[in-house]
C-alpha cells in the first residue's frame, strides 16, 4: 500500500509541474521578448512589471468561440490538441531533477530510448490538426512538420547516442551518475545537435516553417480556436521544459554541481534548465525564420555529419581510457 501511495505522490507532484512550469516560461517568453523589443502589454498590464499579461491570454482564450470547421474531421480534429500535449506530460515522468529515487517520477531503464520516442509521438498532433482541418493551409504546415520530423529526428537520436556510450548506459539516472565534468569539451558537439534539433522538433524559431504565419496564416493550427489553440501553445511551451531538462541530464551533468552536494542536485538542475529555456527564447527574438531548403541543408549536411563525428570521437576516447 506503501508503495502504490508513494507512486500516487510522485504522479501528483509530476502533474503539478507540468501543470506550473510550462506557464511560467510563457510568462517568462512575455518578458524577455518586452524587454528586447519594447512590447508596452507585456511590461505594463496590471501595474507592476506587467504581471497580469498571463491572466489576460488565459481569459482571451477562454472567451474565445470554439469552433470546428464544417468540413473538418471532427474527431480528430478535437483530439489533435491532446495527442500533442500528453507525450510530454508522459516524458516529464521519467527525467530525474536529483540523485534521490523520489526525485524521479518512474525510474524506467531504458529511459533515453523511451524519452526520445515519447518526443517524437508529440509532433502527431500538428499532423493530425493539419489534415483533419480541411484546409490546404493548414495541410501545409502539417506536411511541412512531417518534413522536418524527418529530418531532425535522425541527429537527435545519433547525439543522444554519443552520450549513453560515453556513459555505458540508457538509464537517464545512470547517464548522469556517470558523468563526469571533463565530459564537457568532448561531447558540446552533441549537446549542440541535440538542443537543435530538439527545437527544430518543437517547431520554434528560428525553425517554426510548419507555422510561418507571414506564408501560411498560422500551419497547423489555422482553424483552432480558443482552448483548443491554447492547448497547442502550452504544447509547445512544455517542449521547451522537456528538451532543457533532458539536455541538462544528458550532457550538463543534470544534478551535479560545483558545489552544494547531493543535497541541493534538484536546484542545479532546475537552474540549467532555466539557463537553457532562457536561451530558446533569445533564439526567437534574434533570429530570422530560415527557408524550407535552408532548414532540410542544416539537417541533411550539418548537423547528421556532425553527430557521426561525436560518436567517432567518442569511441576513440573511450578505446583512449580503457
Amino acid at each position: 500500500m506503501n508503495d502504490v501511495l508513494d507512486v500516487a505522490l510522485r504522479l501528483i507532484v509530476v502533474f503539478a509541474v507540468f501543470l506550473v512550469l510550462p506557464l511560467v516560461i510563457g510568462q517568462t517568453e512575455h518578458k524577455v521578448m518586452a524587454h528586447m523589443q519594447g512590447r508596452l502589454g507585456p511590461m505594463y498590464a496590471g501595474g507592476f512589471h506587467g504581471w497580469a499579461q498571463l491572466v489576460a491570454d488565459g481569459v482571451k482564450f477562454a472567451q474565445k468561440e470554439d469552433i470546428v470547421p464544417a468540413n473538418a474531421d471532427r474527431r480528430i480534429f478535437q483530439l489533435a490538441p491532446a495527442v500533442a500535449l500528453l507525450p510530454y506530460l508522459l516524458v516529464l515522468i521519467a527525467i530525474p531533477i536529483g540523485p534521490s529515487e523520489s526525485a524521479v517520477g518512474q525510474i524506467i531503464d531504458a529511459g533515453l530510448f523511451y524519452a526520445l520516442a515519447v518526443m517524437g509521438v508529440g509532433v502527431l498532433g500538428s499532423l493530425m490538426g493539419g489534415w483533419a482541418s480541411a484546409n490546404k493551409f493548414s495541410l501545409l504546415g502539417g506536411l511541412r512538420t512531417a518534413a522536418q520530423l524527418l529530418a531532425y529526428e535522425l541527429p537527435m537520436l545519433l547525439a543522444a547516442a554519443s552520450v549513453a556510450m560515453a556513459a555505458g548506459t540508457v538509464s537517464l539516472p545512470g547517464i548522469v551518475n556517470a558523468f563526469e565534468w571533463w565530459w564537457l569539451p568532448w561531447q558540446i558537439i552533441g549537446a549542440l545537435v541535440f538542443f537543435t534539433a530538439g527545437l527544430a522538433e518543437l517547431q520554434r524559431p528560428p525553425f517554426d516553417m510548419p507555422v510561418a504565419d507571414s506564408e501560411i496564416i498560422f500551419g497547423a493550427y489555422t482553424e483552432y480556436t480558443g482552448l483548443r489553440f491554447a492547448l497547442f501553445l502550452l504544447a509547445e511551451y512544455a517542449g521547451i521544459v522537456v528538451l532543457c531538462a533532458l539536455t541538462t541530464v544528458l550532457f550538463l551533468g543534470g544534478w551535479h554541481g560545483p558545489f552544494g552536494g547531493d543535497g541541493l542536485g534538484w536546484v542545479w538542475t532546475l537552474l540549467k534548465t532555466a539557463v537553457l529555456a532562457f536561451v530558446v527564447i533569445w533564439l526567437r527574438v534574434s533570429y530570422p525564420r530560415l527557408r524550407e531548403d535552408q532548414l532540410q541543408k542544416l539537417a541533411w549536411t550539418v548537423l547528421i555529419p556532425l553527430a557521426l563525428a561525436q560518436i567517432a570521437l567518442t569511441g576513440i576516447v573511450k578505446v583512449a581510457i580503457q
